[in-house]
C-alpha cells in the first residue's frame, strides 16, 4: 500500500469498547488487563477482576482455559492447567464476565476449539449476553474465520458472519512478522480493534517491548483509523507508558498473572495486581 494513500475509516464498533478507546481514564490510552478466568479459583477471579477494573482497567480481557493454548507462554499456560484442573469451564468464564459486565466492557480470549464444541451459534449468544463484546481467536486464521476454503471454515461456519450476527466482533492479530497483504486483511476484518502482539513469540513477561512494534503500528496506521491495542510482553508500567505513546490500547497479561499465582491467598492477589495497576494508569496518565 502506497503511503500516499488515504487510511480507510473504521468500520462501526462495539459501543461499549469504542468508548473506552475514546476517552480512557488515563486519557492516552486504554489498560486492558488480561486474566486467565477461573485462575485460581472461581471466587479469587470474581474478586481479581473487580479490582481490576476499580484500579484503572478500561476493558478487561478474559482467556477460557483450554488444554493446549498454543499462544501463550509458561506463566499463562500454568494458570489454564490449573483452572481446568478446578474444573472451570467456558460457561463459569461467561458468568464471571456477565457478574461485572455493568462495569466495564469485556473481551473474550479463546481457542477456536472451545467454541466448536460449545456451538459457535449458542457460544457468541451466551457471549452477547454476558457483555462480551469482542473474541480474540489466536489459531483462527483470518480467511477461515470469514468462511474461506478451508475444513476448519467450513465445519465453524463462517464465525465471523455468526458472531457479528450476535454483536460480538472477532479481533484480528498482526504480529512483527505480517506481510503487507496479511496487513491489509487485518485492516479490512477490524471491526472493533486490532489486537497487534509486541514481540514474535508467545506470551509472556519481557524486559524490553519488541523494537519493531513502532514500526508495525505505522504500518496499520497507513491502513485503517481502527484501535490498535499492544500485547505480549508488556509487564511493568514503564513499558505500558511507552506502548500509550504508540497504541490505542495496552494489555498486561503475564504480569498479573505471575501475581496471583505467587500470592497467598484472595486479598494478596487483590493487593498485588491492584497495585500494579494503578501504577501502569498512573504512568500512562503522566505520559
Amino acid at each position: 500500500m502506497s503511503g500516499e494513500q488515504r487510511a480507510p475509516e473504521a468500520r462501526p464498533l462495539a459501543p461499549r469498547l469504542a468508548r473506552a478507546f475514546a476517552a480512557p481514564r488515563a486519557r492516552r490510552a486504554a489498560l486492558i488487563p488480561y486474566v486467565t478466568g477461573g485462575h485460581p479459583d472461581l471466587e479469587t477471579s470474581s474478586r481479581v477482576i473487580g479490582t481490576l477494573i476499580d484500579a484503572g482497567a478500561d476493558i478487561v480481557e478474559l482467556g477460557i482455559p483450554f488444554s493446549d493454548p498454543i499462544a501463550d507462554g509458561p506463566v499463562v499456560q500454568r494458570s489454564t492447567h490449573d483452572a481446568l484442573l478446578a474444573g472451570v469451564t467456558p460457561d463459569d468464564v461467561l458468568q464471571l464476565a456477565a457478574a461485572r459486565s455493568g462495569s466495564a466492557p469485556f473481551v473474550l480470549l479463546t481457542y477456536v476449539n472451545t467454541v466448536l464444541a460449545f456451538g459457535p451459534e449458542r457460544f457468541f449468544a451466551r457471549a452477547a449476553a454476558a457483555g462480551v463484546e469482542a473474541l480474540v481467536i489466536p489459531d483462527l486464521p483470518l480467511d477461515e474465520a470469514a468462511g474461506g476454503a478451508s475444513a476448519l471454515a467450513d465445519e465453524a461456519g463462517g464465525l465471523t458472519a455468526l458472531a457479528a450476527a450476535n454483536g460480538v466482533s472477532l479481533v484480528p492479530m498482526a504480529t512483527p512478522t505480517s506481510t503487507d497483504a496479511r496487513l491489509d486483511m487485518v485492516a479490512e476484518a477490524a471491526t472493533s480493534f486490532i489486537y497487534c502482539v509486541a514481540v514474535t513469540g508467545v506470551t509472556g513477561a519481557r524486559r524490553e517491548v519488541g523494537a519493531d512494534l513502532p514500526d508495525l503500528v505505522g504500518r496499520l496506521r497507513a491502513r485503517t483509523a481502527a484501535p490498535i491495542a499492544v500485547g505480549f510482553g508488556i509487564s511493568t508500567p514503564e513499558q505500558a507508558a511507552r506502548v500509550a505513546g504508540l497504541a490505542d490500547g495496552v494489555i498486561i497479561g503475564s504480569a498479573l498473572i505471575d501475581l496471583i499465582a505467587r500470592s497467598a491467598d484472595a486479598d494478596g492477589a487483590c493487593g498485588a495486581v491492584g497495585d500494579l495497576l494503578r501504577a501502569a494508569s498512573a504512568t500512562i496518565a503522566e505520559g
